[in-house]
């Protein structure tokens, strides 16, 4: 099977871009895989299929597969990336964007700078919806794990996560403890975990160990997720610059029940033709 792609980034969080419209694609996880190998395939921390809308009102399917082969419902990076494909693909001309995924609807904006802004949906911190396995809602959680006594928030923006609160992120351990954390039983769907270092009310330092994926340059829900927390914990205001190691996103969060807003980059790196 011969497939068409893109490369694409936000942020150096990197993906492979396929139209599933205009060409037969029909991948198997293994075949997913092998595109994400950076040493035999193109490698990228996830790939991303833009397909015909399920919905009346939606204008594309946004389907998002993690390296190791795995379907996920959320990436707010590729999300950035989707909307620049399928502009620079002509497959639509509009500004404002709506996609189908498995989390619910995305509403993707493109600004006349060329960065993207994306309606991520409203948060949900009920542990059944994260889901995360205790019993009661709680604004910080404690678990231990092997070694570590964990503080963390958990809440869902379409995908799980937790947000650990460092005072240095370049200390972080992210490889360790975010690897343990991210297959602990607590996640039933396993998580991403997001170690977050606070400058000010407006601005935070973050590194996230994405499921599936290891430790990217950038998660745009990780962010969403970290900026979330650290409004719910009254550390952070409502505008928030999260610098990750890839750059800066701009997070905008009103509050319970209001929808998180990211606003960042998204790049087209080249252009190619695999056989899978």
């Amino acid at each position: 099977m011969e497939i068409r792609f893109s490369k694409m980034h936000g942020l150096g969080n990197d993906f492979v871009v396929i139209d599933a419209i205009n060409q037969a694609v029909d991948l198997s996880a293994s075949q997913i895989r092998f595109l994400a190998d950076r040493h035999f395939g193109v490698g990228c921390d996830q790939l991303l299929l833009v397909e015909n809308p399920v919905s009346n009102d939606a204008d594309f399917k946004y389907r998002i597969f993690n390296a190791d082969g795995g379907e996920v419902a959320q990436c707010g990076n590729g999300a950035r990336c989707f909307a620049r494909f399928v502009r620079d693909k002509n497959l639509t001309r509009k500004d404002r964007i709506v996609v189908d995924t498995d989390a619910g609807q995305l509403v993707l904006s493109v600004n006349q700078d060329g960065a993207v802004t994306v309606n991520m949906g409203v948060p949900r911190h009920d542990p059944l919806q994260i889901p995360l396995l205790f019993p009661e809602e709680s604004m910080c959680y404690s678990l231990a794990v092997d070694d570590w006594r964990v503080e963390f928030a958990a809440l869902s923006m379409g995908n799980p996560h937790a947000v650990i609160r460092v005072e240095d992120i370049t200390l972080a351990p992210v490889a360790t403890l975010g690897a343990r954390l991210e297959r602990h039983q607590i996640f039933p769907e396993r998580a991403n975990i997001g170690f977050m270092q606070i400058v000010d009310r407006q601005s935070i330092k973050l590194r996230v160990y994405e499921r599936g994926a290891a430790e990217t340059l950038a998660c745009g829900s990780g962010a969403c997720a970290a900026v979330v927390a650290g409004i719910e914990q009254n550390l952070l205001d409502s505008e928030v610059c999260v610098s990750l190691p890839g750059g800066e996103l701009k997070i905008n969060w009103s509050g319970r029940g209001q929808p998180v807003f990211m606003s960042g980059p998204a790049v087209r790196v080249y252009e190619g033709q695999i056989t899978v």
